[in-house]
């Protein structure tokens, strides 16, 4: 069959509107992760869905139940223990709900296609309920990012100055840390543990790699989630290859073209003040790499931005 024939099938057509959703959802918090600096951190949340969902799998219970639960356990485990020392402490975490991953995995007596699909996905198994629960998902997360996202902006930007000005900052870090586990254990179940970085972490950093404006950041980092994620489901039916590799090299492919991007504007502004200041003969302006936001935060209500 072709990719158009494949289209029409139902289960096809689920596992597309799954990829669009989790584009959606995972694009909408992926540049906060990437300018909270909690990579890592949303990493290990990931790695504990899988622990929590692989339990799951050997209790016979629900796959989904156990996802949301590992992944909000974590989520607030590391939000209220990694507070000082977070890429220690994410560490910790991170190894010891992986060897109870390994360790369910082994245990686990039914068919080792089912466990294996943790690790990889089964997107093009996404049944009409784990769609429905998706849907649902995506609709809670941006609502409350929405809400949020005002101080949510601001204890990011500033934290000090942020909690000074009366906003619970920690508060804020749990339900944040809470919002990346709940969209984690969606994600481990449907692209899987390896490949959810590709669309929880990679749109965001290349989304801040472009603009400094953080609004435009999500509607930018959910734009590039959504399009390796479809993209890749399309660009796998054809040849029959797991959706895999498609997705993580439509993602790497577009971050490299963001850091392009940025590198060009660095170079026209130094030529820019080259010309500007002509005591400055190498052409260095201030502020290097104005084509990128790392470093870079907006405090909300404010159009200027502040480099820490």
């Amino acid at each position: 069959m072709s990719t158009w024939d494949l289209l029409g099938v139902d289960f096809v057509r689920n596992a597309l509107w799954a990829s669009l959703l989790l584009g959606v959802v995972s694009g909408a918090v992926a540049p906060l992760i990437v300018m909270r600096k909690m990579s890592f951190a949303a990493h290990a949340t990931g790695e504990l869905a899988l622990m929590g969902a692989a339990a799951a799998l050997l209790l016979g219970v629900s796959v989904t139940a156990g996802a949301v639960a590992g992944a909000v356990l974590a989520s607030v485990v590391l939000a209220l223990l990694g507070m000082r020392e977070q890429d220690a402490t994410t560490g910790v975490v991170l190894a010891f709900g992986m060897g109870l991953s390994v360790l369910f995995i082994y245990l686990y007596p039914g068919r080792t296609s089912e466990a294996y699909a943790l690790l990889t996905g089964q997107i093009v198994g996404v049944s009409g309920a784990s769609l429905g629960t998706l849907a649902v998902v995506t609709v809670l997360v941006v609502t409350v990012v929405g809400v949020l996202w005002r101080p949510l902006l601001f204890a990011t930007a500033d934290p000090v100055l942020a909690a000074a000005a009366g906003v619970k900052v920690k508060l804020l870090a749990a339900v944040f840390a809470v919002i990346i586990g709940v969209v984690a254990s969606q994600g481990v179940q449907i692209v899987g543990a390896l490949l959810l970085l590709a669309l929880l972490i990679t749109p965001g950093a290349a989304a801040v790699k472009v603009t400094a404006n953080p609004a435009l950041a999500v509607v930018l980092s959910a734009s590039f989630a959504v399009v390796s994620a479809a993209g890749g489901l399309v660009l796998s039916l054809g040849p029959g290859l797991p959706v895999s590799p498609f997705v993580t090299s439509i993602s790497f492919g577009i971050y490299l073209a963001c850091r392009g991007i940025a590198a060009l504007r660095g170079r026209r502004v130094s030529r820019d003040a080259s010309r500007d200041n002509p005591e400055n003969p190498d052409g260095d302006a201030p502020g290097d790499g104005a084509g990128s936001t790392e470093g870079v935060t907006a405090v909300p209500g404010d159009g200027d931005h502040h480099r820490h």
